[in-house]
């Protein structure tokens, strides 16, 4: 059975409109598990109890940002292996050096294509 198919994910971005889009991406790639969060806070809450493979966070949120949930995700031991992919739509050097020193498996900048969300994903878990 393809990975796909197995693969459980978390969505987490504050926006309805880019939430849509990657939801469309992954439907399109065939990724089916997904759950999907509006802030940083609630996905970690959620995550405490029923982690997922792989969570895809936008880095720009208010209140948690997706950098400060990757650092709570990596000092908790129920998620700390959690894959991490940070989604910006500006993929500073600050940004891309702080989530590297954090953990931070791969990251992607907004906007993409299916195809390229395909390969950064597949980067960090892995054919599909």
């Amino acid at each position: 059975m393809s990975l796909k198919y197995s693969l459980t994910m978390m969505v987490v971005d504050d926006m309805t409109v880019s939430r849509a889009l990657v939801e469309q991406a992954l439907d399109e790639i065939g990724i089916r598990n997904v759950q999907y969060e509006k802030s940083g806070e609630a996905a970690l809450r959620r995550l405490a109890s029923n982690p997922v493979h792989l969570v895809l966070s936008d880095y720009n949120m208010p209140g948690m940002d997706g950098l400060t949930l990757l650092e709570n995700l990596r000092m908790n031991r129920s998620t700390q292996r959690i894959g991490f992919i940070l989604m910006t739509g500006r993929a500073s050097s600050e940004i891309i050096t702080r989530g590297h020193s954090l953990g931070m498996n791969n990251f992607i900048s907004k906007p993409f294509t299916t195809v390229s969300l395909k390969v950064c994903i597949e980067k960090v878990v892995g054919s599909l």
